[in-house]
């Protein structure tokens, strides 16, 4: 069994590169879009972007790409940026050293090295789309590396449930964005593109219903979708399997709550049917799934990381 810090270190190692990555994915394609902008506007409207990041807008808002990524990549001073997310996960690495291999150390500390030598040099102003894709493909190539190379015991576990408890979140707040009732942007077909673009799904899509977009058929593949890696399914089913694995794995008894709720989440999304979701209230739906990720994160954390010692002292 794993010590409690050893799993919390994992477990947010991989909650803060899967959320860097969806950082930095968002932006690279909000930057694309918005290269097609009306001649007449006073600059770039990234309002879209922070609203899909569920951060509040900066004092000063961004008016052009290079004061987005000082501001989304290299603000350490912004918990959320791309930069002070890979900060915190290379501290957590760093302190589990004895539990991660080399290979995943090196790549995650090369992808910390490059921001901030980026950073340094300020030569990216020009290159906005490189740093976006910088951060992606580092987190792309940790995940893989550490899929190939880790044991998949216990640690395993904890990465994958943080990760794709992270990514069923932002993946159900971004598809809330777009089919909100009061919605401030009416969603165009670039916007419906973007939207799978920035849950790496629009070929994915189109394999699966051709490239005719339908807001109903995007809502079914991003929510429903089972074999798709970002769906919201998908997700919850993987978060079920990790947080299943580690009550084995850990040898100890406790209340199940954790897997219960993980276990309600992909039933939900299992038995859903996309009429019934946007025809009653996809508002409604989609928090709903957002609370449940936040109660599976702080029954796991009670479960497995910040439980009372005597539970753990055999009997």
């Amino acid at each position: 069994m794993l010590l409690s810090r050893v799993a919390d270190a994992l477990y947010w190692i991989s909650r803060y590169l899967e959320r860097a990555e969806h950082t930095a994915r968002l932006m690279d394609v909000r930057l694309d879009l918005g290269l097609d902008r009306r001649s007449t506007s006073d600059g770039w409207n990234f309002a879209r972007l922070f609203s899909a990041l569920r951060v509040e807008p900066l004092a000063e808002t961004p008016t052009n790409p290079t004061a987005l990524i000082d501001a989304l990549v290299f603000d350490l001073e912004h918990p959320d940026s791309v930069l002070a997310c890979v900060t915190a996960a290379r501290e957590n690495a760093r302190q589990v050293r004895e539990e991660i291999n080399s290979d995943m150390w090196e790549q995650l500390n090369a992808l910390f090295l490059r921001l901030k030598q980026a950073r340094t040099e300020g030569t990216w102003s020009t290159r906005p789309h490189y740093i976006c894709r910088l951060a992606i493909e580092g987190v792309h190539l940790f995940a893989g590396v550490t899929d190939a190379t880790m044991s998949h015991g216990e640690g395993w576990q904890y990465l994958q449930a943080g990760r794709f408890l992270e990514r069923a979140g932002a993946t159900a707040a971004l598809v809330d964005l777009y089919f909100r009732e009061d919605s401030q942007w009416p969603p165009n077909h670039s916007e419906w593109v973007g939207l799978l673009r920035s849950c790496s799904a629009l070929e994915a899509y189109c394999r699966c219903y051709t490239a005719h977009l339908r807001p109903d058929l995007v809502a079914e593949f991003l929510l429903l979708n089972p074999d798709f890696p970002r769906s919201v399914r998908f997700s919850a089913a993987r978060v079920e399997s990790a947080l299943r694995a580690v009550s084995q794995l850990a040898g100890r008894t406790n209340d199940g709550r954790a897997e219960r709720l993980a276990g309600r989440l992909h039933a939900s999304l299992d038995y859903g049917q996309v009429d019934e979701i946007l025809n009653e209230d996809p508002h409604a739906y989609l928090d709903a799934v957002g609370r449940y990720c936040a109660q599976i994160h702080a029954a796991a954390y009670q479960s497995y990381i910040t439980y009372p010692i005597e539970t753990a002292l055999p009997a």
